[in-house]
């Protein structure tokens, strides 16, 4: 009998949970009820549903909502506990914690049924649903999302959902309704606890939930407001939260978490970094790539987190707190870090993964997007097909109208409710490119000639929202301004006058010219100078070049000066994986065991790119651990390794305190004393000059290596700085200034700490007076492979 209810119920175009007990309702609809027949007051009614993975009958009760002359509330009892289902609102998406209850709404337009299923903590360890609720597509859908409105207490409670439809990879369907998938606007994910810890049964992907928000689960900001840095005054530092202060050395009472690297945020006001980039803090899987690496005896993992399941929800495994209270208090530790760093006068941006998500390519999980409406959320060719313009198995279908929105509101919500101050687009070319299902009428409003899927855009429609959005256009905005399937767009990325770039020209420029490359004396006088052959035609300022040597991925600043080869055999893939062009130079012995005179020309290297980084117009930006020197052992391709080679060496700062991390700090902290090294427009011949080995003599020959120029700086008075490049040494002769002396400061070939003249440096007038020979006839000499920096002053 029951069965026979099912398939009435079915033959309705009523869905019944595989497993789930359906009787015929009074009205022969499930849970709806014709408003004549009832009142104010709660009467009851048949049961509608027993979920077969919870095996408890709820009872069902009238209530007197309507929507479209159908009364609908299910009164469902689980003990003391009563929860009232109502048909809910289409807007906002997500789960929205209102007086009484929660309100769940969810886009998916291509599937035939749904419901929103609940879980404790418990239950979703053991992988039930405690309870489901099926949502009718007659009162719980509005146009394509899907709504309830949940009456009743939820402090401890989880929720999913679950979608049925076709289930067609060549036509882009996914639905699967034995799957629970999540909610993309869920504020926390809960699944595994600990980081790096499998889940029951040893599963890397056990099944996960959202958090249902609360009323009054207020967070203490102490008055926070956002610091509004202008762009040219940033000194941004790229940070992995995890291996910041994972390592044993660090002595934190929370390693590798939010609150660890709260502990440890005095070095970056003390390096004089005002701008943390966070490498990726959104949900995601660590055990990803989980599987056994015979070279270091070790498993496998996700280290970096270029593989996003959630957007709105910070990782919860670098919490201190892990899951408890379902993940607020996760929620709450990484407002407390950009609390505490805001304080120290640091902004925090996020790195975020608009370009792909964790669910790969059709042989990839079904976790959320996929089970929900993957026609919308990817990329798709007319079989169903992934594009793979990431290069990691799918593409996010950025400019879809219900994407791109929901990416509008994603990053709203970090700004908004996280008190961010900007973000860096991971392969942000992506962003560019024209979705799939493009309908151009759509987006502009009229049709034009037709745009083939992935075409890049010029006025890309997510770029537009994002730029012009009133709450966004106020942030810092960042571009990664390519991607891997071969759209390279440094110094063209569509910017609104607000967009920045990664300048990975400057990176590879810089690299070629400090390791003694012919023909690039020019290119590198251009990167000086914010690279205005890129930005200056587009009305774009120096501040749109984010300027880099080395970043997470490609060798540290010391593998750069010591490898030749990339070394990733403790990948697990024999060397195969990592970039080949490295532009690196050992020096002249490979690895790190190499003689004294290698050595010493290595220190003089890692130094020439440093002053050049804070020279440079433009904004600059430190990888971790490069301010003391971290090594990779060469492996250019850390992604995997949750272990020392990626974790800051608190002990090797330490050891480098009055050694290279003090030249670090020091430079680093001049560039922030002088005001022309950080312009709001690129420097001209009013305020800078080139010179040769004679003053306004500059070479720009092929083979021309070696760079000086002076600037006017309305605090210093005036600087000059050098880059000899040349396996040679040379006497320059400084500019003449009658009444003025040129006094060293940076001399990057003297020995420590000589190496920077800082004012507390006891036998500073010594050192100064042991060149002075050479400075009494304007002249200064500059050994092989070296920089420096001196400042004009009176000549008393």
């Amino acid at each position: 009998m029951e069965l026979a209810a099912a398939a009435a119920a079915a033959s309705r175009g009523l869905y019944v949970a595989p497993g789930a007990i359906a009787l015929r309702g009074k009205w022969g609809r499930l849970g709806a009820y014709p408003r004549k027949d009832c009142d104010r007051t709660e009467k009851s009614g048949t049961a509608v549903a027993i979920s077969g993975d919870s095996s408890r009958r709820m009872e069902s009760l009238v209530s007197n909502v309507s929507r479209g002359g159908v009364e609908m509330a299910l009164v469902e009892r689980r003990g003391s506990v009563v929860v009232k289902v109502l048909p809910g609102r289409p807007a906002p998406l997500g789960a929205t914690a209102c007086e009484g209850g929660v309100n769940f709404a969810i886009y998916s337009g291509s599937a035939t049924a749904a419901a929103l299923c609940l879980f404790t903590l418990a239950d979703l360890k053991a992988n039930n649903v405690t309870e489901l609720i099926p949502l009718d597509p007659v009162v719980n859908k509005t146009g394509n999302t899907w709504h309830v409105f949940l009456q009743g207490e939820f402090q401890d409670m989880l929720y999913g959902y679950k979608f049925d439809g076709k289930f067609s990879p060549e036509e882009g369907h996914y639905f699967d309704y034995s799957r629970v998938v999540l909610d993309p606007y869920a504020k926390a994910i809960i699944g595994r606890e600990a980081y790096g810890v499998l889940g029951l049964s040893g599963s890397c992907w056990p099944q996960m939930a959202g958090m249902i928000p609360l009323l009054g689960n207020k967070f203490d900001w102490e008055g926070d407001l956002p610091l509004r840095y202008p762009q040219k005054d940033l000194v941004i530092y790229e940070m992995h939260v995890r291996g910041f202060t994972n390592h044993d050395s660090s002595k934190t009472d929370c390693p590798g978490t939010y609150a660890g690297a709260i502990e440890k945020l005095d070095h970056l006001t003390e390096l004089g970094v005002n701008c943390i980039e966070l490498m990726p803090c959104q949900e995601f899987n660590e055990l990803e790539y989980f599987s056994d690496n015979s070279v270091l005896g070790e498993n496998k993992l996700n280290f970096w987190g270029y593989s996003t399941i959630n957007y709105f929800s910070p990782m919860i495994r670098y919490s201190s707190t892990g899951i408890s209270n379902c993940g607020r208090d996760a929620i709450n530790e990484f407002k407390m870090f950009v609390r505490e760093a805001h304080k120290r006068g640091i902004e925090v941006l996020l790195d975020v993964v608009f370009n792909h998500t964790a669910e790969g390519n059709e042989n990839g999980p079904i976790l959320s997007f996929r089970g929900i409406d993957s026609n919308t959320y990817y990329m798709l060719a007319p079989k169903g097909e992934f594009y793979n313009y990431s290069g990691c198995g799918n593409t996010f279908n950025c400019n879809h109208p219900v994407v791109r929105q929901f990416i509008v509101d994603c990053l709203r919500y970090w700004v908004i409710e996280m008190h961010v101050d900007g973000f860096r687009f991971d392969l942000a070319s992506i962003m560019t490119r024209s979705s799939s299902l493009w309908d151009p009428i759509n987006v502009y409003g009229n049709s034009i000639d037709l745009i083939t899927t992935g075409s890049p855009l010029g006025n890309p429609p997510l770029i537009d929202m994002i730029s012009n959005d009133p709450v966004l256009n106020g942030v810092k905005l960042i571009a990664e301004a390519w991607d891997a399937g071969g759209l390279y767009q440094v110094g063209s990325f569509p910017h609104w006058g607000i967009w920045s770039e990664w300048n990975g020209q400057y990176r590879d420029i810089v690299r070629q010219f400090m390791k003694g490359t012919d023909g690039f004396s020019g290119a590198f006088a251009q990167c000086l100078c914010g690279s205005p052959n890129l930005y200056q035609e587009g009305g774009r300022k120096p501040w749109h070049s984010i300027n880099f040597v080395c970043a997470h991925d490609g060798f540290t600043l010391a593998d750069l000066v010591t490898y030749n080869n990339k070394y990733n055999l403790s990948n697990g893939e024999d060397n195969r994986d990592g970039e080949n062009h490295n532009l690196s130079w050992n020096c002249g012995e490979e690895g790190e065991f190499a003689s004294i005179t290698v050595r010493r020309l290595r220190r003089r290297q890692m130094r020439n790119f440093f002053v050049c980084l804070l020279v440079s117009q433009g904004v600059p930006m430190i990888f971790m651990g490069d301010e003391y020197g971290h090594t990779k052992g060469g492996n250019n391709n850390t992604y995997c390794h949750d272990n020392y080679i990626n974790y800051f060496r608190w002990d090797k700062k330490e050891e480098a305190a009055s050694d290279f991390y003090r030249f670090c700090r020091l430079m680093t902290n001049f560039r922030r004393e002088c005001e022309s090294l950080g312009l709001d427009n690129f420097p001209t011949a009013e305020r800078l000059q080139w010179h040769g080995h004679q003053p306004r003599m500059p070479d720009w020959s092929e083979t021309s290596r070696f760079i000086a120029f002076s600037m006017t700086d309305k605090v210093k008075g005036e600087i000059y700085v050098a880059f000899n490049a040349n396996h040679q040494p040379v006497i320059v002769t400084l500019p003449e200034r009658p009444g003025y002396r040129w006094d060293p400061l940076v001399d990057t070939s003297k020995a420590v700490p000589y190496d920077f003249l800082s004012n507390d440096l006891p036998d500073r007038a010594s050192a100064i007076q042991q060149c002075a020979h050479f400075l009494n006839s304007n002249l200064y000499p500059m050994l092989s492979y070296s920089s420096v920096i001196l400042i004009l002053r009176p000549d008393v």
